[in-house]
């Protein structure tokens, strides 16, 4: 057994390809510190442009595994690896994934729609995708909200960003809106007396703009009011409810009828011709 023969090919390999394999993790190591440097840096400036933690966080990733991914390539071709092949089968395996994982991949793409243009932040109440409810946290996948009755809903971000999405936390504002009938046998200047009167006695109500209260039909059994306020979007519950309650309790006072829907039959005699 010839082993000068075996060590001179050892040799000749070693030398043909330990500078490639050298240079290759040396690619590898360095880019893949630059990597995180660079990334660190984009992560930085990101946060001091004020943007979405979420968003941040996301970016961050997706910057960092592309730049990993040109490393690993330049590290392929130092060993002298065709990466023409590897590119083609690592495009088919990225549609394969893409195409198993779409729904995610637009769920993820829906988040950042939601973050980037902010039709709604957390902490608001919103209505989206036929469910209402307060906004408790946004991630990539979903929107978490909880509901009046205090339920959690997860709605995909898709099926949100899809959706007419009404924010009823956005203004500082909101109108406070009832129809209110009354008899067609009361007096209907008195009547609008007695609902601005109403106004004027909660300090919730603002006066710009300002309160409307007006005949807006003249309906079957009753004549019926437009009653509008403007108040803080804070205060906007209990001022709807609360002024139910006092336009009931006032009209029983001052004798205003709050009418319900009737009929009146009236029955004809027909002679025997």
């Amino acid at each position: 057994m010839d082993i000068s023969k075996y060590s001179d090919l050892i040799l000749l390999y070693g030398t043909q390809y330990g500078l490639k394999i050298i240079a290759a993790l040396a690619i590898f190591f360095v880019g893949k510190w630059g990597v995180k440097k660079i990334t660190a840096l984009i992560k930085k400036i990101m946060l001091k442009a004020a943007l979405d933690l979420t968003l941040v966080e996301f970016l961050e990733n997706v910057i960092y595994f592309a730049l990993l991914i040109v490393v690993i390539i330049a590290s392929l071709n130092a060993l002298g690896i065709n990466t023409t092949s590897f590119l083609a089968i690592f495009g088919a395996a990225s549609l394969a994934i893409g195409l198993a994982l779409k729904d995610s991949l637009s769920n993820i793409g829906a988040a950042v729609l939601i973050i980037i243009f902010r039709p709604f932040r957390v902490g608001d109440f919103v209505e989206a995708a036929r469910t209402s409810g307060k906004v408790e946290e946004i991630n990539l996948f979903s929107t978490i909200m909880a509901t009046p009755d205090n339920k959690t809903i997860m709605i995909p971000n898709s099926a949100v960003i899809n959706s007419n999405i009404t924010n009823y936390s956005n203004k500082p504002t909101r109108r406070v809106e009832h129809i209110i009938g009354v008899s067609y046998s009361d007096d209907l200047k008195y009547v609008k007396e007695v609902l601005n009167q109403i106004i004027k006695e909660d300090e919730r109500v603002l006066l710009e703009p300002e309160p409307l209260v007006a005949v807006s039909e003249l309906g079957e059994s009753s004549v019926n009011f437009t009653f509008r306020v403007w108040v803080n979007n804070n205060d906007y519950s209990n001022v709807y409810f609360d002024m139910l309650e006092k336009i009931k309790v006032t009209f029983d006072e001052k004798g205003i009828t709050i009418p319900f829907p009737q009929m009146d039959v009236h029955a004809k005699r027909i002679e025997n011709v």
